[in-house]
């Protein structure tokens, strides 16, 4: 391909992220809760629209809300996992072999990115698990990232387990506004005080869980980046 047709090509890339993203952002919920609707096919329905909007730099927090709202702890957990890995590997994969230049100007002159970089030429697989435990770049952009980087395919995709935690908070955080609503909206429920009291300790223990990762996470990250 030419000059002229890759730029070409990579600005109806850039186009595609850009556009793309702002117009299917503002309707993920209602796709998440289609899907919930298309019984066990919605589950693989769910997990490629994760995925495509991991692609498209749409933040994931709200696809991992309504998980917890629509599909429950387990079932949600495992859906976002699954949309996570398969959307962040394809951005890697992107960025590696296709829209490098455009990646390389976004980060271009970062000191933070670049002590990661010397750190992954030493360690790969754990800088990136300890990415993912305490992301100190947003998720959809730390993707693109690391596909500039030395770290290889399997390493990358092995320290996916890092987005785990942070996963579990949210979709919890999903369930509770689930419940919630539902309470507020006066439906019928057979849910009593036990239940809320499982709940609260569940969650309570869950984000004092991932706080501490997080925080242990980011201290070995200080200790083989500089970075604090």
């Amino acid at each position: 391909m030419k000059l002229g047709g890759r730029i070409a090509l990579l600005i109806g890339i850039l186009a595609l992220l850009w556009f793309g993203g702002r117009a299917l952002g503002d309707r993920a919920l209602q796709a998440a809760e289609w899907a919930n609707s298309q019984g066990a096919a919605g589950n693989v329905l769910f997990i490629a629209g994760y995925a495509i909007a991991t692609v498209l730099l749409i933040p994931g927090s709200i696809l991992t809300l309504a998980a917890g709202a629509l599909f429950g702890i387990a079932q949600g957990s495992a859906l976002v996992f699954a949309g996570a890995v398969v959307g962040s590997s394809l951005a890697f994969l992107l960025s590696r072999h296709l829209v490098r230049p455009l990646v390389e100007r976004r980060i271009q002159g970062d000191r933070r990115f670049a002590a990661i970089d010397q750190a992954i030429g030493r360690e790969g697989r754990r800088i990136v698990f300890l990415l993912r435990l305490a992301p100190i770049f947003p998720f959809s952009v730390l993707n693109y990232g690391l596909g500039l980087t030395g770290v290889r395919y399997l390493d990358y995709l092995v320290a996916s387990v890092g987005m785990l935690p942070g996963t579990l908070l949210y979709v919890y955080y999903g369930k509770l506004a689930g419940d919630l609503t539902t309470l507020a909206a006066g439906a019928p429920t057979s849910r009593g005080a036990g239940y809320w009291v499982v709940f609260a300790l569940g969650l309570a223990a869950t984000a004092a869980v991932s706080i501490l990762v997080t925080r242990t996470a980011k201290r070995a990250l200080a200790s083989a980046t500089g970075i604090s």
